[in-house]
């Protein structure tokens, strides 16, 4: 076992700024005294063939350089290599995307020095953990925010053309989406029920934040061991629009529209024609049909 650091640098996060403060982040960790390799990841996905590497390697405390792509990338590396148990990887994080909403959940600065600072005092908290799997392509995914379809799936599709303005990037996809968005035709397994409806958007959130601060799932919580379901049913375009300020603010989740419930699992059936993307922490997985089901107490991360 290797007890040096293995960072992980996304150079593109943040519209850059991860890989234009590397030398900051350097001088910290040598300040500190701390002992650590590192590497920049090269292309779409590369932070988990990267950490499954390290890992095969001996090292067991890897640090994420990036936001909440970079850290998706990195929790499915460590879900699926085979080498040791998941629980056994100490995992930090050093905020630099366009969302960051890992960290605001656990109340992470986006400041350089007291992240590290963090890192250091080595608190651990075991976090559970979603599984997604579409019905209809061979693809799945780990996910530790939320995962999703519907209205938010296309906010993601336009946000990720859009990135390159910063973090408005996601309000500005939100209204974007309001012009191409249809309602789908569910057929949804949750807790021995079957609920038909015409839906907006159905989320599986694990964490309170997401889409650079949306709050969209009533009382999440990672460490329950369930999955905290937000549906929204027959709401019109008008009233998504006078609702924007309520997606941010959490008040979403009590229009009388809109459902909530708690589950370790379900599955998600498209009833029509519509298209319909599936999201994971902000990442496209596919389309159409999905089940998740939680991992409990699956991965162990380093908090304040």
């Amino acid at each position: 076992m290797i007890h040096t650091w293995y960072i992980i640098i996304n150079p593109t996060s943040g519209m850059g700024k991860s890989k234009r403060n590397w030398k900051k982040i350097e001088n910290l960790l040598n300040k500190y005294e701390i002992n650590f390799e590192y590497i920049f990841s090269n292309y779409s996905k590369h932070e988990t063939e990267l950490v499954k590497e390290a890992i095969r390697k001996g090292y067991r405390k890897v640090i994420s350089v990036g936001g909440d792509g970079t850290l998706f990338n990195i929790l499915n590396g460590v879900m699926t290599q085979q080498y040791i148990n998941p629980l056994d990887i100490d995992i930090g994080v050093i905020p630099f995307g366009t969302g960051n909403d890992w960290t605001r959940s656990h109340k992470i600065p986006r400041n350089l020095e007291k992240a590290i600072q963090i890192i250091i005092a080595g608190k651990t908290v075991k976090q559970d953990v979603g599984y997604l799997e579409l019905l209809n392509e061979n693809k799945s995914a780990y996910f530790n925010i939320l995962a999703g379809s519907g209205f938010v799936g296309h906010v993601v599709h336009k946000t990720n053309k859009i990135k390159k303005v910063g973090p408005l990037a996601f309000a500005l996809g939100t209204l974007l989406s309001l012009a191409g968005h249809k309602l789908n035709t569910l057929k949804i397994h949750i807790n021995d029920e079957i609920i038909k409806t015409k839906s907006l958007l159905t989320i599986v959130g694990n964490l309170k934040f997401t889409g650079g601060g949306m709050q969209l799932t009533k009382n999440p919580d990672s460490l329950d061991g369930l999955l905290d379901v937000t549906i929204a049913r027959h709401i019109n375009k008008p009233t998504i629009i006078g609702n924007i300020f309520n997606l941010f603010n959490g008040k979403i989740v009590n229009h009388r529209l809109v459902s909530n419930y708690k589950t370790d699992k379900l599955k998600i059936e498209i009833e029509d024609n519509t298209n319909s993307f599936v999201i994971a922490d902000g990442e496209m997985i596919g389309k159409g049909g999905y089940q998740v089901e939680l991992i409990p107490l699956a991965v162990t991360y380093i908090v304040p």
